[in-house]
């Protein structure tokens, strides 16, 4: 899970401070020689970290903090609001053309995630921003990264532009940006080439798209696992390109964070975007604000909002509310919420964005994301009557289910009976709010 390490470090420093009623400077002092190593060990630039260190310091041992009626939680808001703004306090949007199409470079080296990240941004600008993405297939060295390409936009029914690999990148570039300007699309996005290493040819190739297409954003794409060697390519691309913002691959997979966290602060280009998993569908907006405040365990409920609202149908979400406040719910509705939820993301991810979470609890609780696919299994073998009246499952039902889910029987018995009492408890939570204004369908996972 992303920034695992130093959210941990971090958490536990300012657990000490949080119900100080005073804290003196020396204590400030101790708190941030844990704060540099627990960054330094997440492989944050080391001049970064000394700056970063130096201005929390500098602001928590003054007058706001030590005449606070509670300094050790002024401190921590003075870390949240300075880690916000070492990540570029607010979000940077792309920037877009006053006249279609925006014309979007994505550069990188190879083995960074280009091409599946052009297909991912193209599917992001659609969905989140009702835009109409063209892509274009520049890659003409790397084997099979046209063909991926067009399997990408096959994949998600966008169009692609592709001259084939006997062309110059110049010249489809230049193509796939008159075709758009045709065809009236929003966006172009071009796919080039990388390399194992930042050479010559390679930015010479960039520099000569760049001057033929005029781009409004240059987007480097760069692994963030690889740390700071992510912030040496991007400072390398920046210095000779001229780059205008980072697209950050496999973030759910850098348990330390430092590409993250140094990449504004040593190019003056900000994070814009950052890939959350592999599913085509697994790119967000990257918000400083809300990963500083999803570091030090104070949760992210805007991120949350947003994975609902893009995955759950509101009208379907209103109709199983009414459902549960009548107790009516059934293993279909359940099936379908069930889905719903896990289209959201990993459960533990979605767990550690609900602020107050207790983090040493979560990590204690092992989320089998096979138990899910267990439940599933023992729905889905039952017949339509018995998941609409789940009360005629009597014991012979219970061996057919079983069998057919591969699963026990005890299986079967501790869903029904978690089911039974999921309803009641929303019989009686529903009979305690009545009056009360009521937010978006929801319910307690028997699972979990």
């Amino acid at each position: 899970m992303a920034f695992e390490g130093l959210a941990e470090r971090l958490q536990a420093t300012f657990d000490k401070m949080k119900g100080r009623g005073k804290v003196s400077e020396a204590d400030v002092k101790e708190m941030m020689r844990e704060v540099r190593l627990a960054l330094l060990e997440a492989d944050v630039n080391f001049k970064v970290v000394k700056k970063f260190v130096n201005d929390v310091k500098e602001r928590a041992i003054g007058q706001e903090v030590m005449k606070s009626l509670t300094p050790g939680q002024q401190v921590i808001k003075v870390v949240n609001e300075e880690l916000t703004k070492l990540m570029g306090e607010e979000q940077a949007k792309i920037i877009q053309a006053q006249k279609p199409p925006t014309v979007v470079m994505m550069v990188g080296l190879q083995g960074a995630g280009k091409t599946t990240t052009t297909a991912k941004l193209a599917n992001h600008m659609r969905k989140s921003n009702n835009r109409k993405p063209l892509m274009a297939a520049a890659d003409i060295y790397r084997p099979a990264a046209i063909d991926q390409l067009e399997t990408l936009g096959k994949q998600l029914s966008m169009p692609v532009f592709s001259l084939g690999d006997k062309v110059s990148p110049v010249e489809i570039a230049t193509g796939a940006v008159k075709q758009a300007k045709e065809d009236h699309l929003d966006f172009v996005l071009i796919d080039t080439a990388g390399r194992l290493h930042v050479d010559e040819e390679l930015m010479g190739e960039l520099q000569e798209i760049k001057d033929q297409v005029n781009p409004d954003e240059i987007l480097l794409v760069v692994d963030a696992m690889t740390g700071q060697d992510a912030v040496n390519v991007a400072e390398s691309f920046n210095e000779q390109l001229g780059i205008t913002g980072v697209v950050l691959t496999k973030l759910d997979g850098d348990t330390r964070g430092g590409a993250a966290l140094s990449v504004k602060a040593v190019t003056g280009k900000p994070v814009k975007f950052v890939g959350m998993g592999e599913k085509i569908d697994q790119l967000e907006a990257f918000h400083p604000e809300r990963m500083a405040s999803r570091i030090l365990g104070m949760g992210d409920v805007l991120s949350l909002i947003e994975k609902a609202q893009t995955n759950v149908d509101e009208e379907r979400a209103k109709e199983l509310e009414k459902k549960m406040r009548n107790a009516d719910l059934t293993f279909d509705d359940f099936l379908e919420q069930l889905a719903q939820v896990r289209s959201m993301g990993p459960l533990d991810e979605l767990l550690a964005m609900i602020p107050g979470a207790n983090k040493k609890a979560l990590k204690n609780v092992q989320i089998d994301e096979s138990q899910i696919g267990r439940v599933e299994a023992i729905v889905r073998s039952m017949t339509t009557k018995e998941k609409q009246q789940p009360s005629l499952i009597n014991a012979s039902r219970k061996r057919r289910i079983a069998k057919g889910s591969g699963t026990s029987i005890q299986d079967v018995n501790r869903l029904l009976k978690q089911f039974e009492d999921m309803k009641k408890m929303m019989k009686q939570m529903t009979s305690m709010q009545k009056g009360k204004k009521k937010g978006k369908g929801g319910f307690q996972l028997p699972f979990m």
